[in-house]
């Protein structure tokens, strides 16, 4: 099909056999994402990833995105029988996958984005097909969820062909919608909101962080919150990182670029993680509609009374990532017992977090589960349209319709 190491517009080229299988499935398109703008040919079992480190929303970017779309096409003679899409509506490559579908007359399939982080592991691996289900944990900023919400810190039991949602991040409100995410600390707000915030008010009426939002305003503020207005909730590792970052000053009022507070964070972190062993507390929660929710209420009441005490920015960092490692390993653990899984799959831009990845991956080891990680593929959302080409591709072979 393509020669391996080529490029087009500067778009890294990468080329991935997938299993025998895969040999059957007609000819895939897959879109990517909005960030880290990608895609992905599929034919004839092998899958070619053209990936940069841009986003679809910086104009440049965007016709470039499609000039490499159009010359590969174009030049390797591909005529795509399916498009796969990310399920959000609003993303320009999913326009952009919709108009293509039109000029080709080809099938479209909408793939759930974390679904998606799962199976591109999973295809680096060459895993087979029709292989038992795996535990992908797929942690990341914002993904549209199956259920219309946002996603972002998801337990997946999955394949190429489905996956169902066993465990996720307590859902927690963006106040401001997008705002959030340039705007760390309205993510700091909605987690003490979430903890009560007249309780946390009362508790640590001076310290910096309560200080600062006073100074915001919150009135207007706890309406949208309370009320649910442009607030929509987001189980979103991503934003846990930027609520943390924030609330020990670290970028606390803006960020210009995507994971610049979580990085900050971690860099602080490493100065002591080796000495800091110790994780605040967490629960871990089922909830009545069956999916269990891991819920920081008792760490954000831990890392205010470390603050109030005057403990060390890095310490409170280095246990924050403890924390994390250590829930994130637990609820995994629980949940391989629980449905006898032996493989678990991480993936998702959070981690990319080596803190947090090497120590999930260190403890699930240490207790004889076998890990796959992605090792050739970006584990950020470049890698994702690998993914979405095999769970179009299984999709269609199995006849199982829409993922």
């Amino acid at each position: 099909m393509l020669k391996k190491n080529e490029t087009l517009y500067n778009m890294h080229a990468g080329i991935f056999t997938l299993p025998e299988a895969f040999a059957r499935a007609p000819a895939v398109l897959a879109m990517g994402a909005e960030l880290k703008s990608s895609f992905c040919l599929l034919e004839t079992g092998q899958a070619q990833l053209f990936e940069s480190n841009d986003d679809l929303e910086q104009p440049n970017v965007f016709r470039a995105y499609n000039d490499a779309l159009q010359s590969a096409c174009s030049t390797y003679a591909f005529s795509p029988n399916q498009i796969a899409l990310d399920m959000h509506p609003d993303y320009l490559s999913t326009q952009i996958g919709i108009g293509l579908a039109e000029r080709y007359e080809s099938n479209t399939i909408s793939v759930q984005h974390h679904h998606a982080h799962i199976a591109a592991c999973l295809a680096e691996y060459a895993h087979p097909m029709h292989a038992d289900p795996v535990l992908g944990i797929a942690l990341d900023g914002l993904g549209f969820g199956a259920d219309g919400t946002i996603w972002g810190g998801e337990f997946l039991l999955a394949n190429y062909t489905g996956f169902t949602r066993l465990a996720c991040f307590q859902p927690v409100a963006m106040p401001g919608g997008a705002q959030a995410i340039r705007e760390p600390w309205r993510n700091t707000l909605a987690h003490l909101h979430a903890c009560g915030w007249k309780s946390i008010t009362n508790q640590f009426p001076n310290i910096d962080i309560m200080t600062f939002l006073h100074n915001k305003p919150l009135a207007v503020l706890e309406t949208m919150l309370n009320k649910g207005l442009n607030s929509p909730t987001a189980s979103s590792a991503g934003r846990l990182f930027d609520a943390v970052a924030a609330c020990l000053d670290i970028h606390r009022e803006m960020v210009n670029q995507e994971g610049q507070a979580a990085i900050a964070l971690e860099r602080i972190a490493s100065q002591v993680i080796d000495k800091t062993t110790e994780a605040y507390p967490f629960n871990i929660t089922a909830c009545p509609d069956g999916l269990i929710q891991l819920q920081w209420q008792a760490m954000w009441q831990a890392i205010l009374t470390d603050i109030d005490q005057g403990m060390d920015q890095s310490v409170i960092a280095a246990r924050f990532h403890q924390t994390l490692i250590t829930a994130v390993s637990e609820l995994a653990m629980n949940l391989c017992q629980q449905h006898q899984i032996k493989r678990v799959v991480l993936s998702g831009g959070v981690f990319q977090n080596h803190l947090l990845r090497s120590g999930v991956e260190r403890v699930l080891q240490r207790h004889g589960f076998k890990m796959m990680i992605a090792q050739q593929t970006p584990i950020n959302d470049g890698g994702l349209p690998l993914g979405q080409a095999a769970i179009a591709a299984a999709t269609c072979l199995s006849g199982a319709g829409h993922v």
